[in-house]
């Protein structure tokens, strides 16, 4: 797995955002086992008790449960990856709209370049 850790926020919370989106996006498999505490903290040249922190706020959200003996795997929830899936969008598309807004575009500009780059995605 890659990991992109920066200075802009804290890295355990960076990493539970890196992990739900691996999760979100398949990369992880729903209901696979994931690698150990350490395993994961090497790959992503962190500690491992920082590593251990990010996996029990996904536990606490419902991403990752515990098997007493046989490790921690990922949700098989599809409703709430679906839930989060659709969160992660609205914030981007939010942003987006933040930016537009603040450079001047009126609600039909934007809409009009929406449009544009949809066509030109499906031209590609």
């Amino acid at each position: 797995m890659e990991w992109q850790i920066d200075n802009n926020k804290p890295v355990y919370i960076q990493l539970v955002e890196q992990l739900k989106m691996k999760i979100i996006s398949g990369e992880i498999e729903l209901d696979s086992k994931l690698d150990s505490v350490r395993t994961l903290a090497a790959e992503a040249m962190v500690n491992p008790n920082t590593m251990q922190k990010a996996l029990a706020e996904l536990e606490r959200e419902g991403f990752v449960y515990s098997k007493r003996t046989s490790g921690r795997f990922v949700t098989d929830n599809k409703e709430l990856i679906e839930k989060e899936r659709k969160n992660l969008v609205k914030e981007n598309v939010k942003k987006t709209l933040d930016t537009l807004i603040n450079l001047g575009y009126t609600n039909d500009e934007i809409l009009s370049l929406v449009e544009e780059i949809l066509r030109e995605d499906n031209n590609e």
